[in-house]
């Protein structure tokens, strides 16, 4: 984004019962049930869902006790903790199909440690990193009111809160904001389309929500009246799969910084943590936190690229916008190559990920999250590198 002049910008965000997000949690699921088996299970699970039925599908590397029964179940249990017990789509009555497969043994030569070759990269690629000074969790504005409208009424409704009575999982919203000089400082327009019971009338749920997106933005945020869209289509009775097909890997630019930074192109979801779309993505945010955490600029962007089976990055390149305070990128890709290992068992050792983390990152976002050492989630969002990169820069 400009760092000059006045301009609107806006970002979007979708429940975990849209059915894009319901087949990412599905291939997460997956992948979880694999690492808790085995940390170092191979998975590429992809996930289809629709009326009535779920269909996985994809290449695993693991212990046969995570079995196809087992995952059927798990697919179940994450589709029932969503919330949908719906004639068109039910936790319970929904067909689940599991046809995931042995990975390539052509793949596992290329990313297998063996002799003196180092585990590589699962795939050649590009991937992004991005932090800003925007909101105290270092991500871009738009997505982060987006993402937290979506999650306040999620958790509403999964606490039985009267004041969402009838609202159900699938939803969508977008927040557009007016910068002036690079900064954000209002809401002009937001967007927020929620399923519901057919009880429900367009006027009540929008009493319904008016007051949430107004508790969720930055006090004197709010739009306008008539900017603030609520079903703007209209009823939503019938959502989620039942009213749309959904696939893993659909919402890239959700899961990441909502348009404000380039984006690789790889999704994340059903992927293990040797599959560099996923590690390398989160490494590179992990960096890019750390460097505006550090006080030495207010934007960063980075991008790192890949061969398949190669274990070293092919490249590394570091962008401050222009918001570096007498830093120098050179110096700063050198300094970060002392800190951090960015070959795919750098990453993943350096991260912790070969753990069952996953099935929460599905949805509301893979960043800009709350780290939990004690579950050792979000261990990407940690800015425990700040310090040593100010010492390195004598600040």
């Amino acid at each position: 984004m400009r760092d000059k002049g006045e301009y609107l910008f806006t970002s979007e965000s979708v429940s975990e019962g849209h059915p894009d997000k319901v087949a990412d949690r599905i291939s997460d699921t997956v992948l979880d049930a694999y690492l808790s088996a085995d940390p170092y299970s191979r998975v590429a699970c992809e996930t289809l869902v629709t009326t009535n039925r779920v269909v996985l599908a994809g290449e695993t590397r693991g212990p046969g006790s995570v079995t196809p029964d087992l995952l059927m179940h798990l697919t179940r249990m994450a589709i029932r903790d969503i919330g949908y017990e719906q004639e068109g789509f039910h936790w319970q009555n929904a067909s689940v199909e599991c046809h995931l497969h042995a990975q390539s043994a052509h793949i596992a030569q290329g990313v297998d440690a063996a002799g003196n070759k180092d585990e590589g990269a699962g795939d050649q690629g590009i991937m992004f990193g991005y932090a800003c000074t925007e909101t105290p969790e270092l991500m871009p504005a738009p997505l982060y009111y987006a993402h937290l409208i979506l999650r306040r009424i999620a958790e509403m409704r999964r606490a039985g809160d009267v004041a969402v009575a009838g609202l159900l999982p699938d939803a969508k919203s977008q927040v557009t904001l007016r910068y002036v000089d690079g900064k954000p400082v209002g809401a002009t327009s937001v967007v927020v389309s929620t399923q519901h019971e057919e009880r429900l009338d367009q006027a009540e749920i929008k009493r319904m929500i008016r007051p949430i997106i107004e508790s969720s933005l930055p006090k004197g945020w709010m739009c306008p009246d008539n900017e603030l869209y609520v079903n703007p289509t209209g009823t939503f009775v019938i959502g989620g799969p039942d009213g749309d097909c959904g696939l893993t890997g659909r919402k890239i630019i959700v899961d990441t910084y909502g348009g404000a930074a380039p984006h690789g192109g790889g999704a994340f979801s059903g992927k293990d943590p040797t599959k560099v779309d996923r590690s390398a993505a989160y490494a590179a945010r992990y960096v890019a936190k750390n460097v505006v955490a550090s006080g030495l600029a207010d934007k960063c962007t980075i991008q790192v690229s890949y061969a398949i089976g190669v274990s070293k990055p092919l490249s590394v390149y570091f962008d401050l916008h222009g918001t570096g305070r007498d830093v120098d990128e050179v110096k700063l890709a050198k300094v970060m190559d002392g800190l951090m290992n960015l070959s795919p068992r750098g990453i993943r050792e350096h991260l912790h990920l070969n753990r069952p983390i996953y099935a929460v990152t599905s949805a509301y976002g893979h960043f800009g999250r709350t780290p939990d050492l004690e579950k050792g989630t979000f261990t990407w969002e940690k800015t425990d590198l700040a310090e040593e990169i100010r010492r390195a820069f004598n600040r």
